[in-house]
């Protein structure tokens, strides 16, 4: 019997998701064995530094050392939350397949009495660590006081019971994959937050010359996530905006067209810059780097330089 060893971090989400993905595996190949390898990461060791990591240039922080074991041949492959993936592919790697996406929404979970964005009173403290968070959210609501909340996700669940929080924003994908999906008091529109460019969906890596491997992981790809991502990816990469940047993509198929929309704000929510573009969803690719094209050239590079500033 054939061994594939599938590497990823430790965490219960991504232990959830890994499970979710071996699952599915072997349906496709009952006669071969999944074994799950946990690997823990900078970001793991030094999580009140990913931002100032991020800053100095440092984009793998969650998935090099996976990575590297795959390079090494300790493991065969690797599941990443897809968001986490820098958008250039790492030599001598390749993205495999990419499974079907959960809910690419943001949820909220409220104290007691907030049970969505329009309960929240004026001045509500609002915690969440993403910079594109934080700018659509204070775009909406000004009124909003957006506060850092750092941690897994149990631990920032947990802020809200103490007094320094009125609600967290999650992905609502991380909590469907670790069924707690009853958590979330709001899945918010993407009118008012616009995920973040593949975000809820799952990417498995493997050796670019391990055919075989390669094989196995695509028997699960979902070829209508992997348009959405492709063209979500190549909008982002099309800005050259790193993850600290307020960008959100969200890709949509109905039949043979794609509708991609894309947003740039200001890290204070003054300012937001929206565009949508459609086409045939084999033109993915193209569709996501001609409308990064067309918010660039409505100002979107200086927002992202903003950014980085702050």
């Amino acid at each position: 019997m054939r061994t594939v060893t599938v590497g990823t971090r430790g965490s219960t989400l991504a232990l959830s998701q890994t499970r979710w993905v071996v699952e599915r595996l072997k349906e496709q190949w009952p006669e071969t064995e999944f074994r799950i390898q946990t690997i823990t990461t900078k970001g793991d060791k030094n999580r009140a530094s990913l931002q100032s990591m991020a800053k100095a240039g440092d984009k793998g922080f969650w998935i090099k050392e996976i990575q590297d074991a795959l390079l090494a041949k300790s493991i065969d492959i690797a599941v990443h939350s897809l968001k986490d993936l820098p958008t250039e592919q790492t030599e001598g790697l390749d993205i495999a397949s990419i499974p079907k996406r959960a809910d690419a929404r943001d949820v909220l979970v409220g104290a007691e009495g907030f049970k969505s964005l329009a309960d929240l009173p004026q001045g509500a403290r609002i915690g969440t660590s993403s910079v594109r968070r934080r700018a659509f959210l204070k775009a909406f609501r000004p009124d909003l006081q957006v506060i850092p909340v750092r941690g897994n996700i149990e631990t920032r669940m947990a802020a809200v019971a103490s007094d320094d929080y009125d609600a967290v924003i999650l992905a609502g994908a991380g909590l469907i994959r670790t069924d707690q999906r009853h958590r979330a008091d709001e899945f918010v529109s993407t009118d008012i937050l616009l995920p973040a460019p593949g975000q809820g969906a799952l990417a498995l890596e493997v050796r670019a010359d391990d055919d075989l491997i390669a094989e196995v992981a695509y028997a699960i790809n979902d070829a209508v996530t992997d348009d959405r991502i492709t063209a979500e990816r190549e909008f982002l990469a099309g800005l050259g905006a790193g993850c600290l940047a307020p960008v959100g993509a969200f890709a949509t198929v109905k039949g043979d067209l794609l509708t991609l929309e894309g947003w740039v704000g200001a890290v204070d929510g003054s300012e937001v810059i929206k565009a949508t573009t459609s086409g045939d969803a084999s033109e993915c690719a193209d569709l996501g780097a001609e409308l990064a094209e067309d918010m660039l050239s409505q100002g979107a590079q200086r927002l992202i330089e903003m950014a980085k500033e702050d």
